[in-house]
């Protein structure tokens, strides 16, 4: 597949002239199984996702909650490697234009090869990648294998976050910033709008690049709130736990599409609340 370096771009364009900002949804690559992950990938995107974000199991995901951390050991359990979240995102990509960011950590890439790994995921058709444990500041092998292969970069930031990682950040990002809305892990406490306003207006102010907000974001009252000072909203343990709830494939994937859908419509439009476009 062609790598579209612009696809990102595009999307975060198009949802701001909509009124409203992106939806990102989050899907743990091979959980429970390979077909269903590719299956509930596909559900988010006809739920109205405008971006999907796939996760690679790891055994030690520091950064995930006891939610996303459950959804990688089944996966694990399985036997599902890197190979197989790029062959969901490869899925994907044949049947849907939005943008995939794969989300993964760096001991299963340095395993896999660096220069090989962004290969493997230009030809997939990710179109970005987000690295927990990987600081910007250290991406200096990484960083130029995905500009080879046409995959943008993506880092965290949080509220603990100062001038000087921020700063960094914004240099090194070429796709968007992910803020970390609560401190901690994923999908342990909702985060609040109004504490993580002063930091979100900071970062924004260092970059003219996107800027989504995740971790903490379960519900679609909190999807609205948080979409009102953000370029994106990440929704992801929410979605892993409708996943993970007893059923068949087709049920999964009906709670899924349903619970996307919900999101979807209380995203938008939000033109008079969305802060100003950067740049």
């Amino acid at each position: 597949m062609t790598p579209d370096p612009e696809r990102i771009a595009r999307t975060f364009s198009r949802c701001r002239a909509e009124g409203r900002p992106v939806l990102v949804t989050y899907v743990m690559g091979g959980d429970p199984d390979l077909a269903t992950s590719k299956a509930i990938a596909l559900a988010c995107v006809d739920g109205g996702a405008d971006l999907v974000e796939l996760g690679v199991p790891f055994s030690d995901p520091i950064a995930d909650g006891p939610t996303i951390q459950a959804a990688a050991g089944r996966a694990l359990a399985r036997g599902v490697t890197t190979h197989g979240v790029l062959e969901v995102a490869a899925h994907l990509r044949a049947r849907s234009d939005l943008p995939i960011v794969l989300m993964g950590y760096l001991n299963p890439m340095l395993a896999h090869g660096l220069e090989r790994f962004a290969a493997d995921c230009g030809a997939a058709g990710v179109d970005a990648l987000i690295v927990p444990d990987l600081l910007p500041e250290e991406s200096g092998e990484l960083a130029p294998a995905l500009a080879a292969a046409g995959v943008r970069s993506v880092f965290l930031l949080a509220p603990t976050s100062g001038p000087e990682r921020i700063a960094a950040a914004a240099r090194a990002a070429t796709g968007f910033l992910y803020f970390v809305s609560v401190t901690g892990v994923t999908g342990t406490r909702g985060a609040d709008a109004e504490a993580i306003r002063p930091a979100v207006s900071a970062i924004r102010a260092a970059t003219s690049l996107p800027v989504v907000i995740g971790f903490g974001v379960s519900t679609p009252e909190q999807a609205r709130a948080i979409g009102r000072l953000a370029d994106g909203v990440v929704v992801g343990s929410a979605i892993v736990r409708r996943v993970a709830a007893p059923g068949d494939r087709a049920a999964r994937v009906a709670r899924v599409r349903s619970f996307v859908r919900s999101l979807r419509r209380a995203l938008g439009p939000l033109a008079r609340a969305l802060a100003s476009p950067p740049g």
